[in-house]
């Protein structure tokens, strides 16, 4: 782990009546005072990376993918502006303090189009929980969206607007990009500057980090990103869409060394693996899963021990097979010592389904070994 330290901007909690600190593994695992107001806009801000480790992965398989071709930024501006959206979300906040409450506040972020018949793909964070989202796209018509489907791990959401005739981004192939390959970032920085263009190069073509808790492979870029940008594209050279942009560092380390030029973008073969399945079924499908909830101790409590905890074994799971319990402390995944979920979610990455993992188990103070089968998602 590197000195990054970077408290992630969200969080997800399963609450548990005897574990405290849940965290909802899902690894398989208006109204108000006076009547409500509107508050001021807020961003629909990239997430915060709180650790960066090596490069993982093999490098692409292909040097010509990716190449521009002889497409200056300005060409790749006018090609992939058409097909990139201003989000303007509506959310209902509570308000805490003397007089408490609710009341609305106003998000922005961006999306990118994938059908002239008005599907887009944007960040779960920039929809999560919104009562109502508005579209712009880049001739100035604004449209009333539907979300489609959501999937938090992967931080991807799909939304609709009734639309015929809106022109959808080139979709790359980021299995071919490589560093120092041209990087051109479109999106709604601050909410207002729909249709910004930066441009920079590819960093990291397969770069492992963690965002809240959850470990992802992401494409790194030096191309300025900013709060709004979140859901907007990731360009290449030739205009087409090689990521989905989710993730900045910015301001310094522990140390005091100061971050400049660190971006992150999801990959868009496998934004559009997502996105596909949230189309097709509402959901993700065909991720590996152990089976299980997961809850987060981080001080010794009574009986229980630091570490990260099974709350709930889901019904018809590989975990249940297994012979899983709630209460099971996990101490190893593969041979590798678990202290948090962040070590789980890094081993976890690299599995598909119908692979296994062994988990040690520490059940009231012995230590168990299971084999776990990975099906999919479970409900």
């Amino acid at each position: 782990m590197s000195e990054y330290d970077y408290r992630p901007e969200r969080k997800r909690n399963r609450s548990h009546p005897v574990l405290t600190a849940a965290l909802a593994g899902t690894l398989g695992l208006g109204g108000g005072f006076a009547g409500g107001y509107l508050a001021n806009r807020t961003f629909a801000s990239p997430s915060s990376v709180i650790y960066t480790s090596t490069e993982t992965g093999t490098s692409p398989q292909t040097t010509a993918g990716s190449a521009a071709t002889g497409m200056t930024v300005s060409d790749v501006a006018a090609k992939a502006s058409p097909s990139v959206v201003e989000i303007i979300t509506e959310v209902t906040q509570e308000s805490y303090g003397f007089w408490g409450g609710t009341y609305t506040a106003q998000a922005a972020g961006s999306g990118v189009i994938l059908s002239a018949d008005g599907y887009i793909i944007t960040n779960n964070h920039v929809v999560e929980n919104a009562n109502d989202i508005q579209v712009t796209t880049y001739d100035g018509k604004t449209y009333k969206a539907v979300l489609i489907g959501t999937d938090a791990k992967a931080d991807i959401a799909v939304i609709k607007v009734e639309a015929d005739s809106l022109i959808p981004a080139v979709i790359g192939d980021s299995s071919k990009v490589q560093a120092g390959d041209t990087a051109i970032v479109i999106g709604n920085p601050l909410g207002t500057l729909g249709g910004s263009v930066t441009s920079g190069i590819i960093s990291s073509a397969n770069r492992q980090v963690t965002i809240e808790r959850e470990s992802m492979n992401l494409i790194q870029t030096d191309a300025a990103i900013n709060n709004g940008n979140s859901g907007g594209g990731l360009f290449d050279g030739n205009g087409c869409l090689i990521g989905i942009v989710n993730a900045k560092d910015s301001g310094t380390t522990s140390s005091g060394a100061i971050i400049e030029g660190l971006g992150f973008a999801i990959p868009v073969n496998y934004a559009m693996d997502v996105a596909q399945q949230l189309i097709d079924y509402g959901k993700v499908v065909n991720r590996p899963t152990i089976g299980v909830y997961l809850s987060q101790i981080y001080q010794s409590q009574g009986n229980y021990k630091a570490g990260l905890y099974i709350t709930e074994v889901i019904e018809g799971s590989g975990a249940e097979e297994a012979g899983l319990h709630a209460y099971d402390r996990i101490v190893k995944a593969d041979g590798i010592e678990i202290s948090d979920y962040t070590d789980l979610s890094g081993i976890m990455l690299g599995k598909n389904l119908g692979d296994t993992i062994e988990l040690v188990i520490d059940r009231e103070g012995q230590e168990m070994t299971f084999i776990v089968t990975l099906n999919g998602t479970a409900e």
